[in-house]
């Protein structure tokens, strides 16, 4: 019995690490991407996000065993997110990324809401803010975006004359 028990506990390791990257291999592109967003960092150029991916998927396989019927993806992004809500104040401002003329708390409502599809409501809850404040930030947000859009647009057609 207890050889059995020893055999278990050599394998289980194993078991769980290939889970773990099976995870990683399915989910950091997407992680990734989405710490890119936040950081407002370029793509090509984005250490910080880099980081918080590690960091957060460091976090996420620390807990991995206790994932009982949890998805190891909202642990990961949630992780994630409130990385980088604690050190986004502490960070120096990107100057070349997409969502870099945002304030961190857009950026974060942003990435949730619109490109990870979470609802207004919990992503109020993973910020600790009220609904409608989730709500404002995300409609300023958006027209920022819009109105950055437009320059950029503008200054091609301007610029091609």
């Amino acid at each position: 019995m207890r050889q059995r028990r020893r055999a278990t506990a050599r394998r289980a390791p194993a078991h769980r690490a290939r889970e773990f990257e099976a995870f990683v291999a399915g989910a950091a592109g997407r992680l990734l991407h989405a710490a890119t967003l936040l950081t407002a960092e370029p793509p090509a150029r984005n250490p910080r996000a880099q980081e918080l991916l590690t960091a957060a998927l460091a976090a996420t396989y620390a807990r991995w065993d206790r994932l009982r019927g949890e998805d190891p993806y909202d642990i990961a992004r949630q992780e994630l997110t409130e990385r980088f809500a604690r050190t986004a104040w502490r960070s120096p401002r990107a100057r070349d990324g997409l969502l870099s003329a945002l304030t961190p708390r857009e950026r974060l409502v942003l990435v949730l809401c619109l490109y990870e599809g979470i609802g207004e409501e919990r992503t109020a809850a993973l910020m600790d803010l009220p609904v409608e404040r989730v709500r404002a930030l995300c409609t300023r947000a958006v027209r920022a975006m819009r109105a950055r859009a437009r320059r950029r647009d503008g200054g091609a057609a301007t610029a091609g004359r």
